[in-house]
């Protein structure tokens, strides 16, 4: 690697930088450990550099690299949590494979998402929250949540689609996204 890669290499540091910060945030990653994943996606990419495609974007590159990283520590499950919620990281990740034009804004439009998914979570009544939060935060199955709040677990099921619509429904509102 030349002078001038090295240059080039720093200048996408320099204006991706805050991107994947709210990239690898909107991931589910817990706000202790963003920089360090993200620092960690540089040195990849750093490492990897002769392996980039000049005719890609650069951030989308570098956001699949911290996507990967993010999906091996959820798989290692590593000494320390720097996860916040594996089945919430594990929908936020697997609905973060979008087209690579429109990967290319996700940066701080993850953020807008995730701060809009946290104002609709807020807006749900308190016996729905509690259910995503057994299914999602405690990983309990249907069975377990219906056992918990004297229900079936088909309707336990059918509860939790309503209540993930509903939060569909309130982000797109929030985000314009209505009849996207």
């Amino acid at each position: 690697m030349n002078s001038s890669d090295r240059e080039l290499f720093v200048e996408q540091v320099r204006e991706h930088h805050a991107g994947l910060r709210g990239f690898v945030r909107a991931l589910g990653v817990d706000p202790l450990w963003v920089d360090d994943l993200a620092q960690e996606a540089f040195i990849v990419a750093y490492n990897r550099l002769d392996e980039y495609d000049h005719d890609r974007d650069f951030g989308a590159w570098l956001r699949g690299i911290a996507r990967n990283l993010v999906i091996n520590e959820r798989r290692k499950n590593a000494r320390r949590k720097r996860i916040l919620s594996d089945n919430l990281t594990d929908v936020l990740v697997s609905t973060s494979s979008v087209a690579e034009e429109e990967e290319r804004e996700i940066g701080d439009n993850g953020l807008v998402r995730m701060k809009a998914l946290k104002e609709c979570i807020a807006t749900l009544p308190e016996k729905s929250l509690q259910m995503m939060r057994s299914r999602y935060e405690d990983d309990l199955s249907a069975q377990d949540i219906a056992e918990q709040y004297g229900m079936k677990p088909p309707a336990v099921r059918k509860a939790l689609e309503r209540v993930r619509a509903s939060l569909r429904k309130c982000m797109e509102d929030r985000l314009g996204l209505a009849g996207a």
